[in-house]
């Protein structure tokens, strides 16, 4: 058999291997803008991958907030340095707090079972007192989780995140399941219309009172 064939397929296999490397060492280049518009600090070439990875994640960010104030961890929080932009896209590695390992979609399962209502919370703030005290009457389990925004050194990174995230920037802002149904005014809504309790229900979390008069 003639080894003409088979030297040109080795060739053209080898010239193809160099074009691709001198494209990616030697030939400038840039990212895409929709990549950079990430603004993830410390983008280069070696992080590519990280991003290309991320960008497999189909969740909702919020959850990513959500699981770091629902962490045990009290030392876990979103560090507020100029790098960090709440305005934008955060980078999952950040709300991972560094764990490569977490799965974020099992994390959602998770915090949809473990903390079903949410509510982030200032402590001096009487619409925020108002929520919680309705919330009480339902005796639900599990409880609500409040984060006191205000006793954490992130406030201020968690309420730019939370009306980046569910258009909601005052509080209280109540999340059911990763979703906002707003403040104190549209639990209220909800609550003499009839609907929080199935809203609540929904969720798989069991109320064990259904208030008879709304909270005022």
């Amino acid at each position: 058999m003639s080894l003409g064939p088979l030297r040109r397929s080795r060739t053209a296999v080898l010239g193809v291997i160099i074009f691709v490397l001198v494209l990616v060492f030697y030939v400038p280049w840039e990212l895409p803008s929709s990549v950079k518009d990430r603004r993830i600090p410390g983008l280069s070439r070696a992080n590519v991958a990280q991003l290309a990875r991320d960008s497999k994640v189909k969740v909702d960010e919020l959850y990513g907030l959500l699981r770091v104030v629902t962490s045990q961890d009290t030392g876990n929080t979103l560090t507020e340095n100029p790098e960090l932009d709440p305005s934008s896209p955060i980078n999952w590695d950040v709300y991972a707090a560094g764990d490569s390992s977490v799965n974020w979609r099992k994390e959602v399962a998770r915090l949809n079972k473990e903390y079903p209502v949410i509510v982030f919370s200032k402590t001096y703030c009487p619409y925020s007192k108002r929520a919680k005290q309705l919330l009480r009457t339902y005796k639900i389990r599990p409880p609500p989780k409040v984060i006191e925004v205000d006793t954490r050194s992130d406030g201020d990174v968690i309420k730019a995140l939370l009306t980046r995230l569910t258009g909601h920037s005052t509080f209280p802002n109540v999340i059911i399941q990763g979703k906002s149904i707003g403040g104190s005014d549209n639990l209220h809504e909800l609550h003499s219309s009839g609907n929080l309790e199935k809203l609540i229900k929904d969720t798989g979390a069991k109320v064990k009172k259904t208030p008879s008069n709304p909270a005022q």
